[in-house]
């Protein structure tokens, strides 16, 4: 094996390794650039706030899976797992306001976090979820 060809095998060995750490430090940056920079109340919605406008004209997203979804969700609501919202983020709107909910507001934070650091500003997450949905919302149907 010559010199040229030693080189050229350490260059790939060297990129292989570093990809993955680039790629993290990438995440990294992004997730900091969002957290400097959101208002503290950035990205969240009340059920108090969900009047009849709101509701009719948002997209309600259940992160929960699918066999409690089946149990009882808000109507008009679609389910996506919130694993699963990057994986399926071309079903979510970027013109208009998307909220996530769960049973209580953690799962889907998480899910919205991912959103908001994707880029999709218009996403919020319902605190108390669902339960909360159900006993605090200005309008339900």
């Amino acid at each position: 094996m010559t010199l040229k060809h030693l080189v050229a095998a350490a260059t790939v060995a060297l990129a292989v390794q570093t990809a993955p750490v680039l790629a993290q430090d990438a995440a990294i940056d992004a997730m900091q650039e969002y957290m400097m920079f959101s208002e503290y109340e950035a990205g969240i919605i009340l059920p108090q706030q969900i009047d009849q406008t709101v509701f009719e004209t948002a997209l309600f997203v259940d992160t929960r899976d699918a066999g409690q979804f089946e149990e009882g969700t808000i109507p008009r609501a679609v389910n996506i797992e919130w694993r699963e919202v990057l994986d399926r983020i071309d079903e979510i709107p970027e013109d208009r306001m998307t909220i996530l909910f769960c049973n209580t507001g953690s799962l889907s934070a998480q899910a919205a976090f991912a959103l908001r650091v994707a880029g999709r500003s218009n996403v919020v997450v319902m605190q108390s979820g669902f339960t909360g949905w159900q006993q605090d919302a200005a309008y339900r149907p």
